[in-house]
């Protein structure tokens, strides 16, 4: 996963070499106040339980829990942590939480990286052009839950279907598969048995229900752009505020993460200015909800399969930028 997609010419190799280095104590910093944030809203929710300020309790604890997964995506990448150890131990934490098992992910992610935007190659774009209905699928949760639950219960049985995962690496996904089931069938039994809801109140429950807080980020880092190989077309950057750029570990500096997916993410902010600020260019970029309003618009009665696949077709015309960025495309 430390492999760069881009040429290298938009950075010198020293610098690289320096953004790159890794940090036991800010990872630490990051992931543990991360995880501070979602045992005070657990907290907060088990005072509120009962009462209307349980709804938003609810409703910011399973966005922070969601919003782990920024944690275990750098986690795969083995950026979070100097000591590399702690990158899978945490990684392999995060993953069970999440319902998303850390070898599968890592073998999915790389292949999203090598290929972005690729149809038939890239991990995370396995699937048949969107409609209005199947993205707000995608998007408030039930098919990306499905997909995400049967595929952990397929890899138990045996049965890896997925054209990206190596044969020698079928063994280690279905392995995987089977301790996260066996975790949660122990988690399930000592439920009943003292019976208690509190890991469907406290993490299933705001886990399932809020994947679409999680998904506002996760969808607007490649849809609608172009897919050719250039990170400049084909991966989209996110404006947002100080808080977002937290809670989602500066993932919206998403171009500069896929040009060099080695630096960690405490450092994408200066990439993100070396890179393109640095040699006069910009990526596309676009606000969560203007981004959302722009998907509606243009899948009411429409399929993906109806825009074009070599240039982009959801861009903020507002934004000067981004009209510049579409114009050089």
């Amino acid at each position: 996963m430390d492999e760069v997609f881009v040429r290298k010419t938009l950075i010198k190799p020293a610098r690289l070499h320096a953004l790159s280095q890794r940090s036991d104590g800010i990872g630490a910093l990051q992931l543990g106040s991360h995880v501070a944030a979602i045992l005070a809203t657990g907290w907060l929710l088990s005072q509120t339980w009962g009462s209307w300020w349980a709804v938003p309790a609810f409703l910011i604890h399973g966005a922070l829990l969601n919003f782990l997964y920024a944690g275990q995506h750098e986690l795969s990448h083995w950026t979070v942590f100097k000591t590399r150890s702690l990158n899978e131990i945490f990684g392999r934490l995060t993953g069970f939480v999440l319902l998303y098992p850390r070898d599968f992910d890592q073998i999915q992610h790389t292949a999203h990286h090598r290929h972005t935007q690729d149809w038939e190659k890239d991990g995370e774009l396995v699937r048949g052009p969107y409609s209005l209905f199947g993205y707000l699928m995608w998007f408030l949760g039930p098919s990306y839950w499905y997909s995400r639950i049967s595929r952990i219960v397929r890899f138990c049985f045996g049965i890896v279907i997925e054209p990206y995962i190596p044969e020698i690496r079928r063994k280690d996904v279905i392995l995987e598969a089977r301790l996260h089931m066996l975790g949660y069938l122990v988690i399930a039994a000592v439920s009943v048995w003292f019976g208690s809801w509190a890991a469907v109140q406290y993490w299933l429950a705001p886990l399932l229900l809020t994947k679409w807080a999680h998904q506002l980020q996760n969808t607007i880092e490649h849809l609608g752009l172009s897919h050719e190989q250039n990170i400049l077309t084909n991966t989209r950057s996110t404006r947002t505020n100080a808080l977002l750029r937290w809670v989602c570990w500066n993932m919206q500096y998403h171009t500069a993460h896929h040009a060099f997916p080695g630096v960690p993410f405490w450092k994408l902010k200066q990439l993100h200015a070396e890179i393109f600020d640095g040699n006069g260019i910009k990526p596309y970029s676009m606000t969560y909800l203007g981004f959302q309003w722009q998907v509606m618009k243009k899948l009411a009665g429409h399929t993906e399969a109806d825009y074009p696949m070599d240039r982009p077709w959801i861009v903020d015309h507002t934004n000067r930028e981004d009209a510049k960025v579409t114009a050089n495309a």
